[in-house]
C-alpha cells in the first residue's frame, strides 16, 4: 500500500473536521431528532448548513456538481462526517442516497439522472432502495426475490412487499430490485407518489440515525414506464454489485468516524475522572482498553484504505469490501462497547453520546450483509483459489 492523499483532500479534511465540530456537533441535541432519525426539517436545515459550505454531496460526479472524490479521498472525507450521527445526513453522504447516487452515476441513461439523479445530488429530494424482503423473498439472499414486474403494454406493474427499506419514509425517489417474466431481476425508478407505492409502516429499530426510519413497503399493481428501468433488463443483480461494494465500504467509513467520536470521549473521561486516587486511565484495566481501542481503529483505518485503492484502480474489490466490513464492523464495535465500558454510568445513559453510537452501530454486522455471510463468501473463494492452483 501506497497511500497519498492530496493537499487539496487535506485542505477539504480539515474543513469536514471544523464544520462537523461547529456547526453539527453543536445541533446534537436538536429536538426534531425522532426515534426514527432526524425529521425533514431538521435534515434541510443540516443540508443548508453544508450548501454555504460547500461540502454538500462531494463524492458525486463533477457533472452533477459533486467534487468526484476517489475511494481514497471518500475514506479520508467520510470518516471525518461520521465523527457526528448527524454530519453523514448534513453532507448527504448517507445510506442509501450515497449509494444511490453512485449508482445512478454509472448505470442511469442521461433523461433519468436530469429527472432523478441530478436532485439528489443538490439534496433537494431523498431515494430509498428496495430490494429486502420479509421471508420467504430475499434477504442476504437476493436470489429469492419474490416481488414482480409484469410487463403490460409500454408499462410493468409490480406487485410485493419490502421491509427494513431505509429511508422510504419521505423519500421521492425508490429504485426497485424485481423479478420479471422470464425469471430475470431487473433494477425500476419510481416516484413514490404513484399509485401502488404504500410505505405500510415504520419499523422499530435499534438506530435512529437515518432520516426516513426503516420501512415497510407494499407494491399493490405499481404501474412503472418501461423507459424507466434502470440500466438493461435483467442485469438487476449485476448493478447491486456495482452498487454494493463502495457502499458498503463508505458504511465502513461512516462508522469509523463514529468509533474514533466514542473513544475521544472516553479518553476524555479517563484523563479527568479520578478514582481510588488517581486519574481513571492510569488504571492498567482502564488504560489497555484505550490501547486497544487505538489497535483496532489503524486496523480498521488500514482495511478500509486498501479497498479504496482496490476500488481506484477500477477493479470489482468484491473479497475486498467483504473483508473490510467484516474487520471493520466488528473492530468498530469493541471500540465502541469497551468505550461504553471506560464511562461506565455514562455510557449507559443519555448524557453521552456514546450511549447513542452503540445503539446505532450495532446494526453494522447484519446490514449490508451479515458478517457470516462475507465469511462464507470469503470461504468459497478462497476453496476455489486452492482447488484452481491444484489443477496448474
Amino acid at each position: 500500500m501506497n497511500i497519498e492523499v492530496s493537499d487539496e483532500i487535506q485542505k477539504m479534511q480539515a474543513q469536514v473536521r471544523a464544520f462537523i465540530r461547529d456547526e453539527i456537533v453543536p445541533m446534537e441535541s436538536d429536538p426534531r431528532q425522532t426515534g426514527h432519525g432526524p425529521t425533514e426539517e431538521l435534515r434541510d436545515v443540516l443540508v443548508e448548513k453544508a450548501r454555504q459550505r460547500g461540502l454538500l454531496t462531494p463524492h458525486a460526479s463533477l457533472e452533477m456538481g459533486g467534487a468526484g472524490l476517489s475511494h481514497v479521498a471518500k475514506a479520508v472525507i467520510f470518516e471525518e462526517a461520521g465523527y457526528s450521527h448527524l454530519g453523514p445526513t448534513a453532507m448527504n453522504i448517507h445510506a442509501p442516497d450515497e449509494g444511490n447516487i453512485h449508482l445512478m452515476d454509472v448505470v442511469a441513461s442521461d433523461e433519468q439522472k436530469e429527472r432523478w439523479l441530478r436532485p439528489l445530488v443538490e439534496g433537494k429530494i431523498r431515494s430509498c432502495f428496495a430490494m429486502t424482503e420479509p421471508s420467504p423473498g430475499a434477504g442476504s439472499d437476493p436470489s429469492m426475490l419474490q416481488t414482480t414486474a409484469v410487463r403490460d403494454g409500454d408499462d410493468y406493474v409490480i406487485n410485493g412487499e419490502k421491509w427494513f427499506i431505509t429511508g422510504a419514509e419521505g423519500a421521492s425517489l425508490a429504485i426497485i430490485m424485481a423479478r420479471t417474466e422470464d425469471g430475470h431481476a431487473t433494477m425500476f425508478l419510481t416516484d413514490t407518489d404513484r399509485p401502488g407505492f404504500i410505505v405500510e409502516r415504520l419499523m422499530d429499530v435499534m438506530d435512529s440515525c437515518f432520516t426516513g426510519g426503516h420501512g415497510v413497503v407494499r407494491f399493490e399493481d405499481l404501474r412503472v414506464p418501461a423507459k424507466d428501468i434502470l440500466g438493461e433488463p435483467g442485469k438487476g443483480f449485476r448493478y447491486a454489485q456495482v452498487r454494493l461494494a463502495p457502499a458498503r465500504l463508505t458504511h465502513c467509513m461512516r462508522w469509523l468516524g463514529a468509533a474514533q467520536r466514542a473513544h475521544d470521549e472516553a479518553c476524555q473521561y479517563a484523563r479527568t475522572r479520578e478514582s481510588f486516587g488517581k486519574r481513571l486511565g492510569e488504571h492498567q484495566g482502564v488504560g489497555f482498553m484505550l490501547a486497544d481501542n487505538e489497535m483496532d481503529i489503524l486496523t480498521t483505518r488500514l482495511a478500509i484504505m486498501h479497498c479504496a485503492q482496490v476500488l481506484d484502480r477500477g477493479e470489482r474489490a468484491n473479497q475486498e469490501s467483504s473483508m473490510a466490513k467484516v474487520i471493520s464492523s466488528e473492530a468498530i464495535w469493541r471500540v465502541i462497547d469497551r468505550s461504553v465500558q471506560i464511562l461506565g454510568g455514562q455510557g449507559v445513559s443519555g448524557e453521552n453520546v456514546v450511549e447513542r453510537i452503540f445503539k446505532d452501530a450495532r446494526g453494522f454486522r447484519i446490514y449490508d450483509g451479515p458478517n457470516e455471510v462475507h465469511r462464507m463468501s470469503l470461504a468459497r473463494k478462497i476453496l476455489a483459489r486452492e482447488t484452481e492452483e491444484l489443477k496448474r
